[in-house]
């Protein structure tokens, strides 16, 4: 496709923190996510990455999908997915579980199982 080809696929604004692997440096860093697309996103962060350099995003409740930096410009890039995702599904408030804060749980004494607490 061409680069104008690219910019008629749907965005969607959006603010949330994601970790990136980048090929070759170890560790992760927190980036940005400013908007998203089944085919790619676009991150802000203070990271340096390169042009054509493969990355691996971990994105809430998708995980972590593989692509190549699109194009950089002052502290923002974009990067192309490898395969399309489901950007709803990062949209998507996440599901209460074992590894949920307590901050983000129902309080307790409500939700599943909260008849079986009694006050003593």
């Amino acid at each position: 496709m061409a680069d104008n080809e690219h910019r008629q696929i749907a965005r969607d604004s959006l603010f949330v923190m994601a970790d990136l692997r980048i090929d070759g440096i170890e560790g992760e860093e927190r980036v940005r996510v400013r908007n998203l697309s089944a085919g790619g996103m676009m991150a802000e962060s203070p990271t340096r990455v390169q042009r054509g350099q493969l990355v691996w995003t971990q994105l809430r409740n998708v995980g972590w999908v593989e692509g190549s930096v699109a194009w950089v410009q002052d502290g923002r890039f974009g990067v192309a997915f490898r395969e399309e995702i489901d950007p709803m599904v990062v949209r998507a408030p996440l599901q209460p579980g074992e590894s949920t804060p307590r901050f983000v749980r129902p309080p307790l004494g409500q939700g599943a199982g909260a008849g079986t607490l009694r006050k003593i």
